[in-house]
């Protein structure tokens, strides 16, 4: 039930969609105002071994809705040729639909330029990496993490960034919404190999204050529930942000969980899989859906605030 590198970041040419890429982006998420799917993963196609993202994208295959992919998408570079031969046959089939946020690994790249050129308007400006978009009765922000990779240099994803400045400014645009925001490095994560990224704490203070319900981020390979909580990371059921950590895309290395963190709920990191979040008018449930032969689920429903 429904419950209801930097240099070429910085001289890149100003970005002007094509009549035919908006068409394309907006067709995807071109829904009407009632129950919408978002479903998807992040750390998705390796090179060097791709059967997880098969895995996954077979999965995506019987699941209609909006697909988001939360970075890392194209390993080990994020390379045109990556892009082209391994994120391409897997989750490309469904590029259509799909609205991504950058991952570390694009930037291998120099500015990302692969990932963009590849994504083309579904990704936004490429001199930003951060957009929004409504997606039922629901407002959804794909954040960029890779703050450093974004002029003007120093100011990170601090308070006073120009994509945080940007982000209370979309929130505040769009109160009274139900609203959900997803990037690449989570601030709060029990994974073994990264773990915790504070640096994205400016992100979860301008989300809280504005009310909004849930986070999904990937970075460290698995899967990840925790209960909502405000940015300091204390169990806050009443306007508390629900996290969701799904790098359980495909890339199959450094899967190892360390000590849980606070809060943490629900957590595994031998499957791969993606998240299924059934979104309503006041609500929403979520699935985790494994990779065909696992036994490992998780699934429940929250209410927006």
């Amino acid at each position: 039930m429904l419950a209801t590198v930097l240099a070429a970041a910085c001289s890149k040419p100003s970005y002007k969609a094509t009549p035919a890429e908006s068409e394309a982006a907006t067709a995807t998420v071109a829904q009407s105002h009632g129950v919408a799917v978002l479903v998807g993963a992040g750390d998705i196609a390796s090179c060097d071994d791709l059967h997880g993202a098969i895995a996954t994208a077979n999965l995506l295959d019987k699941i209609s809705g909006t697909v988001f992919a939360a970075g890392d998408l194209a390993y080990p570079d994020g390379s045109a040729e990556e892009f082209k031969d391994c994120y391409g046959p897997t989750w490309g089939r469904h590029k259509a639909r799909t609205r991504p946020s950058p991952g570390n690994h694009e930037f291998h790249a120099g500015g990302a330029t692969p990932y963009f050129d590849y994504f083309g308007a579904a990704a936004g400006d490429p001199n930003k990496g951060y957009y929004s978009y409504d997606l039922g009765a629901w407002h959804v922000i794909a954040l960029n993490s890779n703050c450093d990779q974004l002029p003007p240099q120093g100011k990170g994803c601090s308070a006073g960034s120009p994509e945080v400045t940007w982000l209370r400014q979309d929130l505040a645009a769009h109160p009274g919404m139900c609203t959900v925001a997803y990037w690449h490095h989570p601030l709060f994560s029990s994974g073994k190999k990264h773990g915790n990224n504070p640096e994205m704490k400016p992100f979860w203070d301008a989300l809280y204050a504005a009310h909004a319900d849930l986070v999904i981020n990937g970075h460290d390979h698995d899967y990840e529930r925790f209960a909502p909580q405000d940015p300091d990371g204390h169990a806050d059921a009443a306007r508390g942000i629900r996290e969701f950590v799904v790098g359980t895309g495909g890339k199959n290395s450094h899967r190892e969980l360390g000590a849980p963190k606070p809060n943490s709920e629900a957590r595994q990191g031998d499957t791969f899989g993606v998240l299924k979040l059934t979104l309503g008018a006041t609500g929403y449930d979520w699935e985790f859906v494994p990779e065909a032969g696992k036994a490992f689920a998780d699934s429940g429903s929250g209410a927006c605030h």
